[in-house]
């Protein structure tokens, strides 16, 4: 490819690809990574050192998804307006640079899924590699850990917007309510989880052998939960799994 920008969220796609990327190419790979009311500081953070820690450029760029009508509504494609937002700053930040290729970490699991941002993407004309490999979550997770990428046993993490049901409404302030919802259940020990927003009442997804550290912080979290804003918690029995949300649209 000769030169690249890898979108870079600091998750486990995004960190394996940019590591590759960097190895191959050196200073022609580039990460950009999106400053949004949608994606937490934590995961800021943690984009930030590991560009540091290998020596690559990254830039940071503000995108303003939450103004626009037919993102901030929730509607069930919601995905597609925030991926052609921010790609299509990414290309343009590509083409200023003269870089050949916009990259994304989507992987060979994400196409199983719905995902209708996948379609910006194409659009676009951005290249996932992962995909192109047939690299599934799993396979990425053990060559990290073959790699030593501190990532390989990370939490899926996806933007805050997921956290909402299709057709509730996403405001700076609820993304806000809902990431020091989650900032502070990850200090309380667990590791993969969602907080999940419908209106007055924060539903909490855990894995079910992780159902215990709940209960044991319960009162803890009801009294922080109720100091964001919510007036009931509660835990989600069914435990934790990935893009539940989803399972409200038909096949």
């Amino acid at each position: 490819m000769g030169s690249v920008t890898v979108a870079f969220s600091g998750g486990v796609d995004s960190t394996f690809l940019l590591k590759i990327a960097h190895d191959e190419l050196r200073e022609k790979a580039v990460a950009v990574t999106a400053v949004s009311n949608t994606y937490s500081q934590k995961e800021q953070k943690d984009a930030e050192l590991f560009t540091k820690n290998i020596g690559v450029e990254h830039i940071l760029i503000d995108t303003d998804e939450i103004n626009i009508k037919n993102f901030s509504k929730n509607p069930t494609d919601r995905c597609y307006y925030c991926k052609k937002e921010l790609f299509s700053k990414i290309k343009e930040l590509a083409n200023d640079k003269k870089i050949n290729y916009v990259l994304d970490g989507s992987n060979a699991d994400d196409i199983k899924d719905y995902r209708p941002g996948m379609k910006a993407l194409r659009e676009l004309g951005i290249i996932s590699p992962l995909i192109d490999a047939d690299l599934t979550k799993n396979e990425i997770r053990k060559i990290s850990k073959e790699m030593k990428l501190e990532t390989w046993n990370k939490p899926a993490f996806a933007c805050l917007a997921s956290r909402f049901p299709y057709n509730t409404k996403i405001t700076k302030s609820r993304l806000k309510k809902i990431e020091k919802a989650e900032d502070f259940t990850r200090k309380i020990g667990i590791k993969q989880f969602r907080v999940r927003y419908h209106g007055e009442i924060a539903r909490i997804e855990v894995p079910k052998d992780e159902f215990q550290i709940i209960i044991e912080n319960s009162d803890k979290i009801v009294k922080k939960f109720k100091s964001f804003g919510f007036k009931y918690i509660t835990l989600d029995i069914q435990g934790y799994r990935p893009g539940s949300l989803n399972e409200v649209l038909e096949k």
